[in-house]
């Protein structure tokens, strides 16, 4: 069993989706700080300092922070946009494959029979017409 689950830890795709998990959450603090530490005070400059931490209300002895969730919408709305964006240039930088260019015709369609006969063929040897 050990020697097993040490096959599947070493597959290519187990230590891939380490990595990824592990940059992610690096990626993941990069954007957060970008939010709230560069775009969230310049948008407040725009908007005029609106905070909504203090929206709520009571219902009985429960106390509803909707500020607070408004605030998570509008940093999940900005968070999607900046690495969208950031995506969106790494994909523009990478360089595209140019396409292959086709290859040139092996075979050709025969004018009198409508058969196909190599390329080179000068006589069909279906209808035996000479080709042009």
């Amino acid at each position: 069993m050990l020697k097993e689950f040490k096959t599947f830890i070493m597959r290519g795709n187990v230590m891939d989706l380490a990595v990824g998990v592990i940059i992610g959450g690096a990626f993941g603090k990069i954007v957060t700080s970008l939010v709230s530490d560069i775009l969230m005070p310049l948008i407040g400059l725009i908007v005029g300092g609106i905070d909504f931490t203090g929206l709520a209300f009571s219902l009985g002895s429960a106390k509803v922070t909707y500020g607070n969730f408004i605030n998570n919408i509008i940093d999940f709305i900005i968070i999607a946009l900046v690495i969208f964006l950031m995506v969106k240039g790494i994909n523009s930088m990478q360089k595209k494959p140019e396409p292959t260019p086709a290859a040139d015709p092996i075979t050709k369609e025969c004018p009198h029979c409508f058969s196909i006969i190599p390329i080179k063929a000068t006589r069909c040897p279906h209808c035996t017409s000479e080709l042009k």
